[in-house]
């Protein structure tokens, strides 16, 4: 499975599990590039077979509701939905 890189400044390893047709991972996917913070991202309902069932492992360690958006931050804690104020934190704790 491979996630899309979006340049920007490092605040962390941040991987964004998302799906195309959700308007909260849109939003949250445009604040972190309005923010110009780094982030990897993937649309798992675009997935199939094998790499489908990778992400959705991923995710169930970190939200096994699988709600989306998740985004997970340096393999350490998760924010799960859009949460601005959290999103506007990581710009803030570097």
């Amino acid at each position: 499975m491979e996630f899309e890189k979006r340049a920007g400044r490092h605040c962390g390893d941040i991987r964004l599990f998302a799906l195309s047709t959700c308007v909260w991972c849109k939003k949250t996917k445009a604040l972190l590039e309005e923010l110009g913070i780094e982030f990897e991202f993937v649309f798992v309902d675009l997935l199939e077979g094998a790499d489908r069932a990778e992400a959705l492992e991923l995710l169930d360690e970190w939200n096994p509701r699988r709600s989306f958006p998740t985004m997970v931050v340096d393999s350490s804690r998760a924010i799960i939905g859009f949460d601005e104020a959290a999103i506007r934190g990581l710009a803030k704790d570097v």
